[in-house]
């Protein structure tokens, strides 16, 4: 990462964060709830550190839901809409940042793609050597 904090924000901009360390790894959900959360095929997202993420603005426009089976809770700026990650639903630390939050390319390499097995029929997933899992990774 060159130039830190790296810096984000959602779509109408009342929201704002750094990132004070650069995300590792990143990766493709293609799980039902993303789908349906991104109307698109799959979910793109760096994996933080919680404790390097801070809200410049708007912090108390991040509005989450928790889905009922104890997953991850999945947090967007409540004035647009806008996806920014997903949040431990107890401690409320941030796990994951959408990459289309990021305000440039924030160079995690996206290394896998997980949930294999609920990914949309109507899209073909690339053949692209990104490591592969039916379900979710270990470690997200």
């Amino acid at each position: 990462m060159t130039g830190a904090p790296l810096t984000g924000a959602c779509l109408c901009g009342a929201v704002r964060f750094e990132l004070a360390v650069a995300p590792e790894i990143g990766g493709y959900c293609h799980c039902t709830r993303c789908q349906r959360r991104t109307g698109t095929a799959s979910s793109a997202q760096a994996l933080i550190d919680g404790s390097a993420l801070s809200f410049v603005a708007g912090e108390e426009l991040v509005t989450g839901w928790a889905p009922g089976d104890g997953g991850m809770e999945k947090c967007f700026c409540r004035t647009c809409g806008a996806h920014l990650g997903s949040r431990h639903p107890q401690t409320l630390e941030f796990r994951a940042i959408r990459m289309s939050a990021f305000d440039r390319d924030p160079g995690v390499p996206l290394v896998y793609r997980q949930h294999l097995a609920s990914a949309a029929s109507w899209e073909l997933v690339p053949d692209d050597g990104l490591q592969r899992f039916a379900g979710q990774r270990t470690g997200c």
